[in-house]
C-alpha cells in the first residue's frame, strides 16, 4: 500500500478531525473491541462518488474521510445485484452454499430468448444459517440495522436487536423516497419527510442510545435504488449542471448521492460529537451501478452484470489510531472477506462450526504488506441464472438481451475469465492492461485460459455449484 502525500483543503481538515478523535498522542488505548458502522449503498456505481473519480457527483463528506481512510481500488460486491450481494455479505459464504443467485425469479427476460433452464432461485436467507450480525451479537455486541434487508421478511430473527425499515422488499416502492412510506417496520414522519434522512436519524439515535456499550450499525440505505427521487431543491440544483463523462444526465440520481452524502456527514458527527473515536467505519455499495444512468468508465456495463461494472463497488475503511490515512490499495478484497475481516479486527474468534469462505485481510487493512499470494488468489462469482437488459443496447454488456446469462468467473490477479454454460464460449481479459474487458485474449493465451479455465472447474466440484444444462423448450432463436 503507497501513502498518498498531497492533502487538498478538504483531506487536510479532516485530518484535523482524525486527530481530534485519536487525541493527541496519535494512538489511544484500546480499552475494548471498537464499534463497527457499515454503510451500504444500494446500486451505487464503483465511481459516483468523488474519492472513486467522479467528475461530476458532489460528496464532500465522503471525500474527507476517504482521506483519513484506506480505499480499496478494487473492491468486489459478492454479486452483480442485491440480493446475492447481501446474502454473501452476512453469511461470508459463496452463493452455492445458501442457493442465493439472485432477485426472484432465476428466469427473467423472454423465455423465447433463453437456451437453458436457469437453476431455481432461494429467496430468502434461512435463518438456520448463522449472519455477521448474529456472531457480533453473540461477542457482546449491540445490533440495530436501519433500512433494506432484503434477505428475509424481519433481521430481528437473523441476528440484530433492532430494525428500523428492514424486511423482504428491495425497494422503497412508488413516490416511496417520502413519507407517508411504504416499506415495513417503520413509522411514518411527517408528510415528504425524506427517506434517507429519517433513516440516519433513527440510525443517530440508536448511537445515542448505545454510546456506551458496544454497537454495531449497519446502515443500508435504500438509496440510490430506482424509484430515482431525491430532494427537489438538489434536483433543481443539478438540473443546472451539464453532465460530464457519461455522469450527471439524471439529475435526480445525482440528488440522491448527495443527500446520502449529506446523511453519512450527520452520522460522523454524531460520532464525533459523542466522542467515539474507537469506531471502525466501512463504507461500501452492495453491486455496481445501473450502466444507463451513471457510466462507470473504463469500467464496462453496469448492475446485473459480471463485467467490472457490476461488480466493481467503492470501498472505504477508517478506524483513527488502527488504520493509517491516506491509503489506496490495489488488494483485491471481496464481500465474502468482511465477515472474517471483521472478526478479527475486533480480535473476536469465529463462532465454531461456521464456515466462512472468504480470507480475513486484517494484516493488510493495518498496514503489513500483502504478499503476491493473497494479491493472486482466485475470487469467484457463480449465476447460473438469467438477468434479462434494462434498456436494450444500453447495457454495454455480452448482447442486447441480457445483462447476465448463465455463467461463471473467476480473477486471479490481473487474469480474469468469463465461462458462459449456453455456449461454452469463454472470454479473457487483462485487467491490468484492459480494465475496460474490451479485449478478449482467450484464443491468444491458452495456458492461461486453461489454468483459469481448470481452477473454475475444481471450484465448482468443491462448492456443489449447479451447472444448467437442460434444454428450454420455448427457445426460438432470433434471426
Amino acid at each position: 500500500m503507497k501513502a498518498l502525500h498531497l492533502c487538498s483543503r478538504s483531506q487536510c481538515l479532516w485530518s484535523l478531525f482524525g486527530m481530534a478523535l485519536i487525541g493527541p498522542s496519535g494512538l489511544f488505548a484500546q480499552e475494548k473491541p471498537p464499534n463497527i458502522v457499515l454503510i451500504l449503498v444500494d446500486d451505487l456505481g464503483w465511481k459516483d462518488v468523488g474519492f472513486m473519480g467522479s467528475p461530476f457527483y458532489q460528496t464532500p463528506h465522503l471525500d474527507s474521510l476517504a482521506a483519513y481512510s484506506l480505499i480499496f481500488e478494487q473492491a468486489y460486491a459478492g454479486a452483480a445485484n442485491c440480493a446475492p450481494s447481501r446474502a454473501i455479505l452476512m453469511s461470508g459464504q459463496h452463493a452455492p452454499r445458501h442457493g442465493i443467485y439472485t432477485v426472484s425469479p432465476s428466469a427473467r427476460g423472454r423465455a423465447e430468448d433463453r437456451k437453458l433452464i436457469p437453476t431455481p432461485n432461494t429467496q430468502y436467507l434461512a435463518d438456520s444459517m448463522l449472519t455477521l450480525a448474529e456472531a457480533l451479537q453473540a461477542g457482546g455486541y449491540v445490533t440495530g440495522t436501519f433500512g433494506k434487508w432484503h434477505l428475509g421478511f424481519d433481521p430481528l430473527s437473523q441476528g440484530f436487536d433492532i430494525n428500523v425499515g428492514g424486511s423482504a422488499r428491495g425497494n422503497p416502492g412508488r413516490n416511496g423516497y417520502f413519507s407517508p412510506y411504504k416499506i415495513d417496520h417503520i413509522t411514518d414522519g411527517p408528510d415528504g419527510e425524506y427517506l434517507t434522512d429519517r433513516l440516519t436519524s433513527e440510525a443517530i439515535q440508536f448511537i445515542e442510545n448505545q454510546q456506551d456499550t458496544q454497537f454495531f450499525l449497519y446502515l443500508p440505505f435504500y438509496t440510490v435504488h430506482t424509484p430515482l427521487i431525491g430532494p427537489e431543491a438538489l434536483v433543481e440544483k443539478y438540473r443546472g449542471l451539464s453532465p460530464k463523462q457519461g455522469q450527471g444526465h439524471k439529475p435526480n440520481y445525482a440528488a440522491m448521492i448527495e443527500r446520502m452524502d449529506h446523511n453519512v456527514g450527520r452520522i460522523l458527527s454524531a460520532l464525533r460529537r459523542l466522542d467515539l473515536q474507537n469506531t471502525l467505519i466501512i463504507f461500501t455499495s452492495d453491486n455496481g451501478g445501473i450502466a444507463s444512468v451513471s457510466r462507470q468508465w473504463p469500467l464496462r456495463a453496469g448492475k446485473g452484470s459480471y463485467y467490472e461494472g457490476g461488480i466493481r463497488v467503492p470501498l472505504l475503511m477508517h478506524w483513527p489510531g488502527k488504520i493509517a490515512p491516506h491509503q489506496r490499495t490495489q488488494l483485491p478484497i471481496s464481500f465474502l472477506d468482511f465477515f472474517p475481516t471483521i472478526l478479527e479486527l475486533i480480535d473476536l474468534a469465529p463462532p465454531q462450526a461456521k464456515v466462512l469462505d472468504g480470507t480475513s485481510l486484517a494484516p493488510y487493512v493495518l498496514g503489513e504488506e500483502a504478499p503476491k499470494a493473497i494479491l493472486e488468489r482466485p475470487l469467484f462469482w457463480h449465476f447460473p441464472i438469467y438477468l434479462e437488459a434494462y434498456r436494450k443496447g444500453r447495457d454495454d454488456g455480452r448482447d442486447p438481451l441480457f445483462r447476465t446469462r448463465p455463467g461463471s468467473v473467476i480473477r486471479s490477479g490481473k487474469w480474469k475469465l468469463h465461462q458462459y454454460f449456453e455456449d461454452g464460449a469463454l472470454e479473457l481479459y487483462d485487467l491490468s492492461q484492459d480494465p475496460g474487458e474490451r479485449i478478449n485474449l482467450a484464443a491468444f493465451e491458452p495456458e492461461i485460459r486453461e489454468a483459469m479455465l481448470g481452477k473454475l472447474g475444481d471450484w465448482r466440484e468443491r462448492y456443489q455449484a449447479p451447472v444448467p444444462d437442460e434444454a428450454n423448450p420455448a427457445y426460438r432463436p432470433r434471426e
